[in-house]
């Protein structure tokens, strides 16, 4: 499978440690910047300041891992340091003049780079008062999230996690009368060194085990779940997923230290 890169030396599990406090900090102060007549660009000016112009961040040269990153397929690298995704904006939004408004939810997903260190953070956000559709949307894929984080043990496979997090959708879902959609050609991943790094880690089970979870992994777990069908397509800018019966969508994520017991949360303060 895979080339899996452990980090295992002690000075590198500090600056990912380091990285992920400091990242778990600006995804916060970016929610409480969220409210009604907020453009998206305001919001990725913060992030940026929050990143390069801090005290800590300057003495550091800490860096917005997504500005300027090309992934794989895209035609041109990505401008900004937020991915800011509203409504039926599943991931990759590119922020620009839109000013948010009462009742949208809206997904911040950023990545920094410490010391060569790279975490990476997403938060679904409520903006004023939202319908109770959503309010359980957030709450289903949260809930996923921390389902596959809890999986994620020493001697697990990757698809212990997969199965949790599809597991706990479907379970969520029945519950309030909704048949979710769980995103397929989208998935977590490793990350540490780069952005994205290998094991990929599916939010649904395929049957296979997947890789086996040792000490030294790192994880982006990340379900994205939507109110509808599972379909998506690429906006016209080039990055943005919408889905294509632009019902909403939702998407938490967290990056973890994979340890011999349970997961270390690395994206918390």
């Amino acid at each position: 499978m895979a080339n899996i890169k452990l980090k295992t030396d002690l000075t590198t599990i500090k600056n990912l440690r380091e990285s992920g406090k400091r990242l778990a900090y600006v995804v916060k102060k970016i929610g409480e910047a969220i409210k009604p007549g907020v453009s998206l660009i305001e919001l990725d000016k913060l992030a940026y300041d929050l990143i390069v112009n801090s005290k800590k961040g300057k003495e550091d040269n800490d860096k917005p891992a997504l500005l300027n990153y090309h992934p794989y397929g895209a035609d041109f690298p990505y401008p900004n340091t937020l991915c800011i995704s509203v409504n039926d904006a599943v991931v990759h939004g590119i922020p620009n003049d839109y000013k948010l408004k009462s009742g949208d939810i809206v997904s911040i997903d950023t990545c920094l780079n410490h010391k060569g260190m790279i975490t990476d953070h997403t938060i679904t956000f409520p903006v004023g008062k939202i319908k109770k559709e959503d309010e359980d949307l957030l709450k289903i894929t949260k809930g996923a999230m921390l389902a596959g984080i809890k999986m994620a043990t020493g001697g697990n496979y990757v698809q212990d996690i997969s199965r949790a997090i599809e597991e706990h959708i479907k379970k969520e879902g029945k519950k309030i009368n909704k048949n979710l959609g769980i995103i397929k050609m989208l998935a977590g991943h490793g990350v540490g060194y780069k952005v994205h790094e290998d094991p990929y880690v599916q939010n649904y089970d395929d049957g296979s085990k997947g890789a086996k979870l040792v000490p030294g992994m790192v994880l982006a777990i990340e379900p994205m779940v939507n109110l509808g069908s599972e379909d998506i397509y690429q906006d016209e800018d080039g990055y943005t997923l919408r889905t294509t019966d632009h019902k909403n969508s939702a998407h938490f994520e967290h990056t973890i230290l994979i340890t011999k017991d349970k997961p270390e949360i690395l994206t918390v303060l």
